[in-house]
């Protein structure tokens, strides 16, 4: 930094040597011509008729005074010029300072003015003008971001409020028709039963979808750190949705150590590994497997991929992959409907435990991988 206003530096550095300089010389001009010098005979015989003329003076009294201001006060004469011309010389250099003030006062104006402009400085405050350039792109860019995220997000709770209304109708239209027959059959009975109960399930999703989209961003997510087994983790998760995955005619392979030990806050885990599984059946081909795999590539790391068959991410959509309030649906075909925080929240969880998550998809398969740094792992070589 101290190297950066050398331009700067070097003028401000010549205008004092050129202050001082002027002032040794007009000094010293005013001392040699004025007093001492060419004009000495000239400025007394002047001063001596003016007193004469003005003040009615006689010539030996005009002398006299002519000796008692000036000839015995010739030092003091002198250090008043000196301190008057440098006075006079070091308000010329402040003025020269205070428009660079005035040039970066001019600047926080225009990065505070929503514009394209850019700022422009002169040469000496050539870093200055840098760095507020690029403060303001920066904050240009923020600010659009923030923009598209709030109008994502306006966008999805239409989407959400719109969805909202598909099974509650539902609910209520079945269960009005329960409540209308009564000697309505029992397989009937049953079968509107099961759709009412199914639609009341999928109308508590999104309900939840909206209490995420408040919570993701009014609250942080504390970490409640404790060791436990990965491996048990993702074989109980591959059960739990046993009957999605059976709906779909789908099945899960689960390749980990028998016990896999890891030091992080569990419940925020299960849920980037639920968010992940959920992703991958959301999006996999009917029939087809999904593989989870967990290992450890290097000494202090943990890697799980969880990859799945089916429509492949666009490439142009994968670094907005993990951004708040953005839909896959618009992507890719599906049907869940989902606010576009899944991802999101993993991805948030991930990076609380120092790790990282990736995503890649092709033709043949999407893959997303989560990367967590640990110690040495219970029951796994450390090859």
């Amino acid at each position: 930094m101290k190297n950066k206003f050398y331009l700067l530096k070097i003028k401000m550095f010549l205008q004092i040597v050129l202050v001082a300089a002027l002032t040794a010389v007009l000094g010293l001009a005013v001392k040699r011509l004025l007093i001492d010098g060419l004009f000495q005979a000239p400025f007394a015989d002047g001063f001596v008729r003016f007193c004469k003329r003005a003040l009615h003076m006689s010539y030996d009294s005009a002398v006299d005074l002519y000796q008692l201001l000036f000839r015995n006060n010739k030092d003091a004469i002198l250090t008043a010029g000196y301190i008057f011309l440098l006075l006079l010389m070091i308000t010329f250099t402040i003025t020269g300072v205070t428009r660079y003030f005035n040039e970066i006062g001019r600047a926080l104006d225009g990065l505070a003015a929503d514009d394209d402009r850019p700022i422009v400085l002169c040469t000496e405050l050539a870093e200055v003008e840098t760095r507020l350039n690029r403060v303001k792109d920066t904050l240009r860019r923020q600010k659009r971001e923030a923009e598209e995220q709030e109008q994502r997000k306006n966008d999805l709770i239409l989407y959400l409020a719109h969805d909202i209304r598909t099974p509650l109708t539902s609910v209520i239209g079945y269960l009005e028709l329960l409540q209308s027959a009564p000697d309505m059959p029992v397989e009937q009975r049953a079968h509107c039963t099961a759709i009412a109960l199914e639609k009341a399930g999928r109308l508590e999703e999104l309900i939840g979808e909206f209490f995420d989209i408040t919570r993701f961003s009014l609250q942080d997510l504390p970490l409640e750190k404790a060791p436990f087994d990965i491996s048990l983790m993702l074989r109980q998760l591959a059960d739990e949705f046993y009957p999605v995955l059976e709906e779909q005619g789908m099945r899960v392979e689960v390749e980990a150590a028998d016990s896999l030990e890891y030091t992080g806050d569990p419940n925020r885990l299960a849920r980037v590994f639920n968010n992940l599984l959920k992703n991958a059946v959301s999006y996999g081909t009917p029939g087809s497997s999904i593989l989870i795999r967990a290992d450890r590539p290097r000494r202090h790391q943990l890697s799980v991929l969880f990859e799945n068959q089916g429509s492949p991410i666009p490439p142009e959509q994968l670094p907005r992959i993990f951004d708040k309030f953005v839909r896959l649906d618009d992507a890719r075909p599906g049907h869940t409907g989902g606010a576009g925080l899944g991802l999101a929240i993993a991805c948030e969880i991930v990076e609380r435990h120092g790790g990282t998550l990736q995503a890649e998809s092709d033709d043949r398969s999407t893959r997303f991988t989560v990367l967590l740094p640990c110690g040495p792992l219970a029951g796994f070589d450390s090859h």
